[in-house]
């Protein structure tokens, strides 16, 4: 008769006793170092109210929604002028960075640890960086989107490409073809359904990013948002926060359904 009893949990052995016992010692310690207080938790309901109370309604006055919304406009030009850039700059360092294509296995290496650098520094330390380089404004905010999308999108499409059928950049190859033509005419073209795909997911991120770089005076709306709490204007602000909301959402429900659109012609 075949025993249907659920399974049981086997008893754990010293050594895995030891790393759970490790591992839990190691979240306590974050939470720890992270200022975790029971006391902070039970006391954030109320003033998240009061907070709120103050905030709604949000501030809809014709001038502010008119500032507000040419801010947001900023904020997209943003974000689309630098994830067109950075994604049609990707394309040759991913080149670069996928193996087995057009350069050897040292240059592979390097390029895929400076975008691993790039990913590593946050997009608005990107900012920073070019706040300093070219003044405050939008034109800071748009060279950190780039260089944020490189790091993000020439990884993936080095993966993209290396996954792609090997039979017809083999049929080529075994024509006589030059490894760029390989990849012009076999390679690209395989991938460029994951590219269309990994470039929305870029555009998505970039929205994203756009909306508080202002923070530290790289254009857009976030400079607003700042602003906002600074003076304790949380109508103003309540009303930034929801029109980043409603921007962002948008944008993500726009890409979703053009990236399903794309898997279903591939079908």
């Amino acid at each position: 008769m075949t025993d249907l009893s659920p399974a049981r949990y086997e008893r754990p052995s010293a050594l895995a006793f030891l790393g759970y016992a490790l591992g839990l010692s190691l979240v306590l310690w974050c939470l720890a170092g992270a200022g975790f207080s029971l006391e902070k938790v039970a006391t954030a309901p109320p003033r998240f109210a009061d907070f709120a109370s103050r905030a709604f309604p949000p501030n809809l006055a014709p001038d502010v929604l008119a500032r507000l919304g040419w801010k947001m406009v900023e904020t997209l030009q943003i974000a689309v002028a630098g994830a067109v850039i950075g994604v049609i700059l990707s394309l040759p360092v991913a080149l670069l960075a996928a193996r087995g294509l057009i350069a050897g296995p040292a240059v592979n290496q390097a390029v895929r640890v400076a975008l691993g650098f790039v990913r590593a520094v946050p997009d608005i330390a990107w900012a920073l960086v070019f706040v300093v380089a070219v003044g405050l404004g939008p034109f800071a905010g748009m060279l950190a989107i780039v260089v944020d999308t490189i790091g993000f999108c020439g990884r993936f499409f080095a993966d993209d490409m290396e996954a792609t059928d090997k039979g017809p950049a083999e049929s080529l190859t075994a024509t006589g073809a030059r490894r760029i033509d390989v990849v012009a005419c076999a390679t690209i073209p395989g991938a460029m359904p994951a590219f269309i795909s990994t470039g929305l997911y870029a555009l998505e991120k970039a929205v994203r990013s756009s909306t508080i770089l202002g923070l530290v005076g790289a254009g857009g709306i976030g400079i607003e948002l700042k602003v906002g709490f600074d003076l304790f204007d949380y109508p103003t602000a309540m009303t930034v926060i929801l029109m980043i909301a409603v921007v962002v959402i948008a944008i993500e429900q726009l890409s979703g359904r053009a990236r399903t659109q794309i898997i279903g012609d591939q079908r």
